[in-house]
């Protein structure tokens, strides 16, 4: 299978997203990073659209033919819009946008397509915020990943696993600071 084909489908998987697919795309397939970077874009925005035109119509045809699925969609949306609905109204859309943006598990185009419908954000608002926090996402993605490839080409991979290392450390030291286990 060609590498920008791989590319494209890695970037349609919900748990890759284009967090998996550039970055594989630049350090394994070698592609050029504009190549890369469109290919990642565009497979990560496919899912989006499907899920954006078609989730609430098959959420709508379930709650109406299946009461279990009624009784679960009413518990999610109340549920979900009861956590979250100041942060929304606190930042706006640009939440979203931001959500998206960082390119974390969970975070991307897939989640955000997830909260636009939990939302009853419309599809001519939906797409753009999620399109820009998805290119946004690309754009962290791809300077991440040309870092790491310079650092591992002038240093060596040992610099490199340093770095993951001690920001791993951080993270940790952080976490157990936050939550006063320290």
């Amino acid at each position: 299978m060609a590498a920008e084909l791989q590319t494209f489908l890695l970037a349609m998987t919900p748990l890759g997203e284009l967090r998996l697919s550039l970055p594989l795309a630049l350090t394994v397939y070698n592609l050029d990073w504009q190549v890369a970077f469109l290919i990642s874009i565009i497979g990560n925005l496919v899912p989006v659209i499907l899920i954006l035109l078609f989730l609430g119509p098959l959420s709508k045809f379930l709650a109406a033919n299946f009461k279990v699925f009624q009784r679960f969609f009413t518990w999610l949306f109340e549920r979900t819009r009861r956590k979250h609905d100041s942060k929304i109204k606190k930042y706006g859309y640009l939440s979203l946008v931001l959500f998206i943006a960082i390119p974390l598990p969970v975070t991307g185009g897939w989640t955000g397509s997830l909260i636009a419908f939990l939302f009853d954000i419309p599809f001519k608002k939906a797409f753009p915020l999620i399109a820009s926090g998805v290119i946004l996402a690309g754009v962290i993605v791809s300077l991440l990943t040309q870092a790491g490839i310079a650092i591992e080409k002038y240093f060596g991979w040992q610099v490199l696993a340093g770095i993951f290392l001690l920001i791993g450390f951080y993270w940790l030291f952080y976490k157990l600071l936050r939550n006063k286990k320290l």
